[in-house]
């Protein structure tokens, strides 16, 4: 059966109707998947708060103004703290290719096309401009911000769950408050996540790292400019078998291995198989390709025979509506 999802582009400085009219849209679906457990399953709004306050304090002026624009309710309050959210499971491969001090970030963003929110925000919240692809209404899949740091995240093929964070939000926050990758990096070390994920950095120096976070390690983090779905080595073996996470792997480090590797090439390889991947029945099929060049400040979100290119000075509000299928 043929799936669609409409992609939209928004510019909205600071939070404001725009964003009030995403949270009013996608708020009954999210809560839905919120209260999925049950309510007892999820923390109390202090419990969240706190966690903000602890963790990530810089983001507490974003997350009031989210919060009001929302309702003041305490159920959307606990859900945009993304703090202990239900677990959820993704695919998805990211690379970096350095070439000269410049780099350039992209990643197969591989899900269930009904459950991905479809919007691109270019904001202003905390003095940063920040392009990003959004989940759960603020978190943020991948993006970039106007100082030059690109990042993108991926699902660690690990079941364990404990507390923290969902990634989204620390992507979130180290876009509006990160300049660079070492800056990003002492973020990701510290700030607990509450499931296993790879988060790929780079930044317009050209440096990069991948980190693999968890909640029940530290994190791993190192000068690896690839990443799938696993961690180190496999131990979801029935995820890594349906995701074909190491056939990925392997493609993509060939590829940035490989000196002759150009920024189109690299691309082409995210537009083919295995990369690209029709499996939309099991939810692993890919729903965007993003690629990003922090020493430009632009970006392209694609799609077989359509794409959308924007920077921070040319972002048109736009729509684009995705259809799914096996062909």
């Amino acid at each position: 059966m043929e799936k669609s999802l409409v992609f939209r582009s928004l510019h909205e400085e600071v939070p404001g109707p725009k964003w009030q009219s995403l949270f009013d849209y996608h708020w009954p679906a999210y809560e839905a998947w919120y209260l999925a457990e049950g309510e007892r399953e999820r923390p109390a709004y202090l419990s969240c708060y706190n966690a903000l306050r602890r963790h990530m304090p810089e983001l507490l002026e974003t997350y009031g103004a989210l919060c009001a624009l929302a309702g003041g309710g305490d159920l959307a309050a606990r859900f945009l703290s993304l703090y202990q959210p239900p677990p959820y499971i993704t695919g998805c491969s990211q690379a970096v290719l350095a070439r000269h001090s410049s780099s350039l970030l992209a990643r197969n963003y591989d899900y269930p096309p009904e459950l991905c929110e479809g919007t691109v925000l270019h904001t202003r919240w905390n003095g940063r401009a920040v392009i990003a692809m959004t989940d759960c209404l603020w978190g943020v899949l991948d993006g970039m911000n106007d100082r030059g740091l690109a990042v993108s995240l991926s699902f660690g093929g690990r079941k364990a769950v404990g507390e923290g964070f969902g990634a989204p939000i620390i992507l979130r926050y180290l876009l509006e408050f990160c300049d660079s990758v070492p800056e990003a990096a002492e973020v990701l070390a510290r700030v607990p996540t509450h499931m296993a994920y790879n988060i790929t950095l780079t930044d317009a120096a050209g440096r990069y790292v991948t980190a693999m976070i968890g909640p029940d390690r530290r994190a791993s983090i190192r000068r690896v400019p690839v990443a799938t779905n696993h961690q180190k080595k496999i131990e979801w073996y029935a995820h890594a078998l349906a995701s074909e996470t190491l056939i990925r792997e392997r493609q993509l480090s060939i590829l940035v291995d490989d000196p002759a590797t150009t920024e189109r090439r690299l691309l082409e390889a995210f537009a083919a198989p295995p990369l690209f991947r029709r499996d939309y029945g099991r939810g692993l099929g890919t729903i965007y390709t993003a690629a990003y060049w922090p020493t430009t400040g632009q970006v392209s979100y694609r799609w077989p025979g359509e794409s959308l290119d924007l920077a921070f000075d040319h972002f048109p509000e736009t729509e684009i509506r995705v259809r799914y299928g096996p062909r």
